[in-house]
């Protein structure tokens, strides 16, 4: 990617577990003049962090992010958080795959989620950075919940990456860029 913080509009990240994808997200996001945004989906408050291993996790990606970065926290309310940030902030949504996760346990209509986040991430001028999980190269789940989220997630990949302008594949720390648009 020549630089995928010139300019607004989306930038969708994808990548599997500990592939990186979080790692260069941030670093797109600081070539962009500060304040950042860094928009959380894990539900803390609720219990959607259940294990140490996951508070550590949370607690190594809050400590990689220095000064110049604002968090907040958006398990469900993703969009409400987006359409309340001016508009050419430089953003960072980490991940959608657990806003999606928040949303299917909260039993919400998956696919009216996924048009009101693409209204509020149309709505914006700056850069707009989001995380995801790629979790269609495993093998088909057991149980039909599993299988509904694969789903759910693929699909939602799939809309985001027809409206971003760029799509970097993250692998072993490697970005590889699916798709890229000229601002």
């Amino acid at each position: 990617m020549t630089d995928a913080a010139v300019g607004g509009g989306l930038v969708l990240i994808l990548g599997g577990a500990r592939s990186g994808k979080s790692r260069h997200a941030e670093a797109q996001v600081e070539l962009c003049p500060p304040p950042w945004t860094y928009v959380a989906t894990a539900d803390l408050a609720f219990g959607g962090v259940h294990d140490a291993e996951m508070n550590e996790r949370v607690a190594r990606h809050r400590a990689r992010r220095g000064a110049g970065w604002e968090t907040l926290e958006a398990p469900l309310a993703l969009t409400d958080c987006l359409n309340a940030l001016p508009s050419d902030r430089p953003v960072l949504v980490d991940c959608l795959t657990l806003w999606l996760t928040n949303h299917l346990l909260a039993d919400h209509d998956l696919d009216e989620e996924a048009e009101r986040l693409e209204r509020a991430l149309a709505a914006r001028t700056g850069p707009t950075f989001c995380v995801a999980n790629e979790v269609g190269f495993g093998i088909v789940p057991d149980n039909a919940l599993a299988r509904r989220f694969r789903d759910a997630a693929g699909l939602l990949n799939q809309r985001l990456a027809r409206r971003a302008r760029a799509v970097v594949l993250v692998v072993a720390g490697l970005p590889l860029i699916v798709k890229e648009e000229t601002p």
